[in-house]
């Protein structure tokens, strides 16, 4: 991608999409606004792919990083205009292609999942807390730190902490 070859984006969308439209859509609760995301996510790797640093972390870990930060953004966005809100109750349920990868990479996704699943148990409570309430409810640090009663540096330390920890359960 970062040499313009449109056939690289095509392969890392192919890939990644389940992923990023999972998280998207676990943010959101929205099946139109977790599209625009998906679109705004591949459309700033696009863009963006010369800036991309290996050693930071994986492919799909930058996606997921983009796909936060974008899903936090249309969130606050939904929050400042009221009126433009789903209706509650709504639920969005999509039906995905199935990835061009095969049953080999369920197989490792699902062995992943379980590794993380798994790591993230093992985590002392304060800080598996606040991973999920940053990355799976979509929770800005402050707002984190309001839910908790805790101080933001606080909450801050507990996810740097718990996402080293959860790096170095992953990694081994």
């Amino acid at each position: 991608m970062a040499e313009g070859e449109p056939d690289a984006l095509a392969a890392a969308y192919d890939r990644h999409i389940r992923a990023v439209y999972g998280l998207a859509m676990r943010v959101l609760q929205d099946q139109g606004d977790a599209e625009d995301v998906v679109q705004e996510v591949f459309s700033q790797a696009w863009t963006q792919a010369k800036q991309y640093d290996a050693t930071r972390g994986s492919v799909v870990s930058w996606l997921l990083t983009i796909t936060r930060s974008r899903a936090i953004d249309r969130l606050r966005s939904r929050r400042a205009r009221p009126d433009s809100a789903p209706a509650s109750g709504e639920v969005a349920v999509v039906e995905l292609p199935d990835s061009a990868l095969g049953a080999e990479n369920e197989v490792l996704t699902a062995e992943s999942a379980a590794r993380l699943r798994s790591a993230l148990s093992a985590l002392p409570l304060l800080e598996r807390v606040a991973i999920e309430l940053a990355y799976f409810e979509g929770l800005t640090q402050t707002q984190v730190a309001e839910r908790l009663e805790q101080p933001i540096g606080t909450v801050k330390t507990r996810i740097r902490t718990g996402l080293l920890t959860l790096r170095e359960a992953l990694n081994s």
